[in-house]
């Protein structure tokens, strides 16, 4: 294992650093995170970057090394079985256009699956990279149904590659994976998954998915900071991308050539929020590894919704399609209402929660995710009542 200790190798980790797993991580006195990232972390991820660390030094790339050997573990693969992982610099949606920048040959198409704001994020990708495509898109508040893609695939034969949010933020809603996956399959697609606000809280079978690539990001469910995303895939299908790359820095198979050659970045790494990330590796294992995270978030999302239906707000989504990510919230109806004094006042509190970002609906999110525990959520609560109150607002809503 690795991590931060005052040692001589200043990166190692000490087993007793943290607490036990039933023992909550203090967070420090930050105001509370419930959005879908950057997150509330414990008070250790951020200790860990009080410390500085040079690109070229072997201790550094050994903590490299360690987180992704460590992300491989955490998604049940190995590279054994021909999986890999490739760290790149920059936010979620950088990791997201590298897999479009870097795997889809000159004359490849895209079927992009849409049903929020991330899915018509991959939209406009591969309109700048221009790279063709085809876009299926459901309502806001529906899965994507498998058979609308079969039919596509079926019609279109020169798609070469489907894409897909695994858990769509706009709302919370989480899309069915499998059934996606191995329709792609079935007609020879390769499968892309935009996982960035599921992996590490969501159990992910990538075999029985058929995924060939996955992004997810540090500051979402593994609970690091911003700074890098991450890719896990099929080496073979990677590589054989080698000769496609449009772009020198979203190059995942010169930055992959990069880890190998040396164990090093190709350009500057973010050395502190890979620290961070190494802590925040740990004390997921810690904690009982992705299904005890998910019992936590759950756990969560239960208060949540129990303590807001009990003020009369309505949750966006149906239950059988609502993550317990983040949920969406209809706005109340009282012309009083206004969300940004509404912000302004849970803020001032050290409530941060996040505007809606549906086309048709007016919404307001609030996350599950990061170090939060139940009685986070009763605060927020309790905090929102008053809230409220001191606006003269009424509940039910719209």
């Amino acid at each position: 294992m690795f991590g931060i200790s005052d040692g001589s190798l200043r990166f190692r980790l000490v087993k007793n650093s943290t607490p036990a797993p039933h023992a909550p991580l203090p967070a420090a006195r930050d105001k509370l995170l419930f959005t879908p990232g950057p997150l509330t972390t414990s008070l250790s991820v951020k200790e860990a970057m009080l410390h500085d660390a040079g690109s070229w030094d072997v201790e550094f790339n050994t903590v490299v090394a360690g987180v992704r050997e460590q992300l491989l573990k955490l998604a049940g693969l190995s590279r054994e079985e021909g999986w890999e992982t490739v760290l790149l610099q920059g936010s979620g949606t950088f990791g997201v256009e590298a897999v479009f920048q870097t795997c889809v040959p000159p004359q490849g198409k895209v079927a992009v699956l849409a049903n929020g704001a991330y899915g018509e994020r991959i939209v406009q990708m591969l309109k700048h990279a221009r790279i063709e495509h085809v876009v299926v898109r459901s309502a806001e508040d529906t899965p994507h149904e498998p058979a609308a893609l079969d039919a596509l695939l079926t019609q279109d034969r020169t798609v070469t590659h489907v894409a897909v949010v695994h858990c769509e933020t706009t709302t919370g809603i989480l899309n069915p994976l499998e059934p996606l996956g191995r329709i792609a399959r079935k007609h020879g697609k390769l499968f892309i998954v935009d996982a960035m606000s599921s992996f590490g809280a969501l159990p992910i079978a990538f075999e029985s998915c058929c995924i060939d690539f996955l992004i997810s990001s540090a500051n979402k469910c593994v609970e690091g900071v911003p700074g890098f995303s991450f890719v896990l895939c099929r080496r073979k299908a990677l590589m054989a991308c080698e000769s496609f790359a449009r772009s020198l820095s979203l190059d995942l198979c010169g930055q992959l050539k990069a880890f190998e050659k040396n164990g090093q970045f190709r350009f500057t790494p973010p050395t502190h929020a890979i620290l961070a990330f190494a802590q925040a590796l740990q004390e997921l294992e810690l904690e009982g590894g992705i299904p005890a995270r998910e019992r936590r978030y759950r756990r969560n999302h239960q208060t949540l919704l129990e303590g807001m239906s009990a003020l009369g707000f309505r949750p966006y989504l149906r239950p059988a399609d609502q993550s317990c990510i983040i949920t969406a919230f209809h706005t109340p109806s009282d012309p009083k209402y206004s969300f940004e004094a509404f912000y302004r006042e849970l803020s001032a509190r050290g409530f941060i929660i996040y505007p809606g970002k549906l086309t048709q609906v007016d919404t307001f999110r609030i996350g599950n995710i990061g170090r939060l525990f139940p009685a986070d959520l009763e605060q927020l609560v309790a905090a929102i009542g008053t809230v409220m109150k001191e606006m003269g607002c009424a509940v039910p809503v719209k």
